[in-house]
């Protein structure tokens, strides 16, 4: 699938690219009006262009990216029958949900994965684990590459870029703010700012956007259940709940940090099921069962 952990280590190095250069060029130093107070029209036009530049171009590149992350490689011309039938019911899916055929890769890993990704519903990537290929049925890597087209066909990845973009701005914002406040309050800065004001915006921007990232996780788990849903609607439930049992059962070895969200089965939640990407499985076999998605 994919989210947000697709887009994090990106995502922040580019905010921190362009946060540093505007401030190295002195457009950051705009904010300032008349030299005593933050300009908060500029503030927030400031905020939107770095926010969105970091999601938009993390987008961008979200395909070379998971490619290098997992040395996933293409399959431009299918070398055996389980090549040939990958690349033919990618295409076949695809069809039946309306979009351009997928790149469709493997990649090198015992556990059995799989993830999406692409800024575009017509020009998208879908990878599957050697693992993945071993370990379950061809009607249940069939369900698993149905849940990875919804994905693409969902358009979740623009969704969660932009979803990320409206997060960053905010992020930005609001700790900019609160290091102005600080620098004014605290330090007693009048004019200008010191440099209370950017040590306390940098915590500030670390801190706000752990938590911000509770909520695009919370997107994320939503964008879950509609992908197991338009699985289930190509290639039928009995299908896409085999499938999700059969990674239950499974002893996952999760993606790297950075394509959690992408993939089928995500993790196991971590320190808190608020910072999840993926809903635990049981909850999704349930949903299936029960119609509720």
């Amino acid at each position: 699938m994919k989210r947000i952990m697709l887009f994090l280590a990106t995502n922040i190095a580019v905010l921190a690219v362009l946060s540093i250069t505007m401030r190295l060029l002195g457009i950051e130093s705009l904010l300032d009006e008349q030299g005593s107070d933050l300009n908060m029209t500029s503030l927030l036009i400031f905020a939107a262009v770095i926010g969105f530049s970091g999601s938009l171009i993390s987008l961008a590149i979200s395909k070379w990216t998971a490619k290098r992350l997992t040395g996933a490689e293409v399959i431009t011309s299918p070398k055996n029958p389980t090549e040939k039938w990958l690349v033919e019911t990618v295409k076949r899916q695809a069809q039946q949900a309306g979009i351009g055929s997928p790149e469709v890769a493997i990649y090198q890993s015992s556990q059995p994965n799989a993830f999406a990704t692409g800024m575009n519903r017509n020009n998208a990537l879908v990878a599957v684990s050697t693992g993945l290929m071993q370990s379950m049925t061809q009607d249940e890597v069939e369900a698993v590459l149905a849940h990875e087209v919804s994905h693409v066909a969902n358009g979740d990845m623009v969704t969660m870029a932009l979803i990320q973009g409206v997060v960053n701005t905010f992020v930005i914002f609001l700790s900019r703010i609160i290091g102005h406040l600080i620098d004014r309050t605290v330090f007693k800065t009048e004019r200008g700012h010191g440099p209370a004001f950017w040590i306390t915006s940098i915590i500030a921007e670390l801190v706000l956007g752990i938590l911000a990232s509770i909520i695009v996780m919370w997107f994320s788990r939503q964008r879950e259940f509609r992908a197991d849903a338009g699985a289930a609607r190509l290639v039928g439930s009995g299908k896409m709940i085999a499938a999700l049992q059969r990674l239950a059962k499974t002893s996952e070895q999760p993606l790297p940090d950075q394509l959690h969200a992408m993939g089928i089965s995500g993790g196991r939640g971590g320190i808190s099921a608020l910072f999840m990407t993926h809903p635990p499985l049981e909850k999704r076999i349930e949903a299936l069962r029960t119609g509720r998605i």
